[in-house]
């Protein structure tokens, strides 16, 4: 018997106000997403795609409609119990890595755990693991600034993975490296997936990518599709 999603989308519809009117980005989405598995949504730029990974994530609240996380209707939360909710469960990686100039990767890496309240020496042993676990052991104490752009986006997977989430989230995750740094950023997110036990949604443009995980999804004119790994196209 297969277990129940980690995530579901009920009828899941999101709109802005445009002018004088809405402009709706997509409506009446129903989706599952079952633990374990790597899922790519793929379509055009403006389709919704990042829209949809907050609303997963807890960043954005439906217009109508509903996510569940095991069960639980967390796009009903107060703004404390998404905050709680994203801390928690969620470890995301952007396109733009969002790190803080002037702090360590050690620094950057363990700011989730001092909000969850976890004691500074607790999370600097726990964020410098991470760092380990993405090949920057020796680059703990180097400001971001100091770092290069496959070594940020390292930073950024160490950040998303120090709270030890079941969910993560990347957005476009090697949009902005060369691809050989991106083909080696991609290859340890594969490899942390596995080593986290990790459920993990990939929104992308990258083909190749895509067609590496075990479902694809395209959002297209405000629908979803499914798609077999390896057919899709950008």
């Amino acid at each position: 018997m297969q277990e129940p999603p980690l995530v579901q989308a009920e009828n899941l519809s999101k709109s802005y106000r445009s002018g004088t009117g809405n402009l709706t980005v997509f409506s009446g989405l129903h989706f599952e997403i079952h633990a374990g598995e790597r899922l790519a949504i793929v379509g055009e730029s403006g389709a919704g795609k990042s829209t949809l990974l907050h609303l997963i994530g807890g960043l954005d609240r439906p217009s109508a409609g509903r996510v569940l996380y095991r069960g639980e209707a967390v796009s009903e939360l107060s703004d404390a119990g998404l905050a709680a909710y994203r801390n928690r469960h969620i470890g995301f990686v952007w396109q733009i890595h969002h790190l803080l100039p002037e702090f360590t990767a050690v620094e950057n890496v363990f700011l989730p755990l001092l909000i969850r309240g976890v004691a500074r020496p607790d999370a600097e042993r726990e964020a410098a693991s991470r760092l380990a676990d993405v090949g920057l052991a020796a680059r703990t104490n180097h400001r971001a600034g100091e770092l290069s752009g496959g070594e940020r986006q390292r930073v950024v997977l160490a950040r998303a993975l120090v709270t030890r989430p079941a969910l993560l989230l990347a957005d476009e995750p090697t949009g902005n490296l060369d691809q050989r740094t991106g083909e080696n950023v991609f290859a340890l997110i594969e490899d942390l997936h596995t080593q986290f036990g990790l459920t993990s949604v990939f929104v992308t443009h990258n083909v190749a990518f895509a067609a590496r995980c075990d479902r694809v999804l395209r959002l297209q004119n405000g629908m979803l599709y499914e798609e077999a790994p390896g057919s899709a196209t950008a």
